[in-house]
């Protein structure tokens, strides 16, 4: 080689990530938290502990917060402590007019079935709520199914073994293929550990509740996600 070397450079050519799976949060995710709508569910959970727990009015938001910190979701604390009736419970904390609160925005069903992913609703919400919200919001027949508190056998965001439980029933076997799209840091946190690229959607995201946990992607609303992961919308093979 006439004395000199020859030097053969391999590039190493990084292919972009592959989503197959997108795992959408509902409330405060699918419709904006001015609606106030999950405001009134939690004033709901109030007037239940009070009403039919028998607890003092003055304990409720301590004893919610702390049940929140500690088990995930108010349900969960309260069936740790007290003799709940879990579906009289759902159905009375749900049992609010939603289009008084909520209506849908034209753009978000087209947006939603635009993404080539599968799609799931994973809420700690139960199905019958989640349906009525989905219909209100002309979302019906946008995912594949709703993941929600009784699929995931009464375990609930952020508890490692509800993800696990979503990863089965949507029968995705490596979560990095994943998306969570959740309004709460607490909730991006354990996915983020099992491998899913988290997005927080929340307009104020000082408000998520992060204990220093940062996610991949933060957006005001869903409608600011082809801004943020173009390439969702390229071809996949399912």
């Amino acid at each position: 080689m006439n004395g000199h070397v020859l030097i053969i450079i391999e590039c190493l050519i990084i292919q972009p990530m592959v989503y197959t799976t997108l795992f959408f949060d509902l409330d405060d995710t699918l419709y904006a938290p001015t609606t106030m709508l999950w405001e009134a569910i939690r004033s709901r959970m109030g007037t239940y502990m009070v009403e039919r727990l028998n607890i003092p009015a003055e304990q409720v938001d301590d004893l919610r917060r702390h049940y929140l910190e500690n088990f995930g979701t108010t349900l969960r604390g309260l069936q740790h402590f007290y003799p709940v009736d879990t579906e009289e419970y759902l159905h009375f904390v749900h049992n609010l007019p939603l289009a008084e609160y909520i209506q849908p925005d034209a753009r978000l069903r087209p947006l939603i079935l635009s993404l080539p992913q599968k799609r799931w609703i994973f809420t700690n919400a139960d199905e019958a709520h989640a349906r009525r919200v989905l219909q209100v919001l002309n979302l019906e027949n946008c995912f594949m199914g709703i993941i929600d508190v009784r699929a995931m056998g009464f375990a609930n965001k952020p508890q490692p073994e509800a993800y696990l439980k979503a990863l089965q029933i949507a029968q995705v076997d490596d979560p990095e293929q994943c998306i969570l799209l959740d309004d709460a840091l607490r909730n991006l946190a354990p996915a983020s550990k099992l491998g899913f690229t988290t997005i927080l959607v929340n307009p104020n995201p000082a408000d998520a509740d992060s204990n220093g946990f940062k996610p991949h992607y933060a957006i005001p609303d869903l409608f600011a996600l082809p801004s943020i992961l173009p390439d969702l919308w390229e071809e996949i093979d399912h």
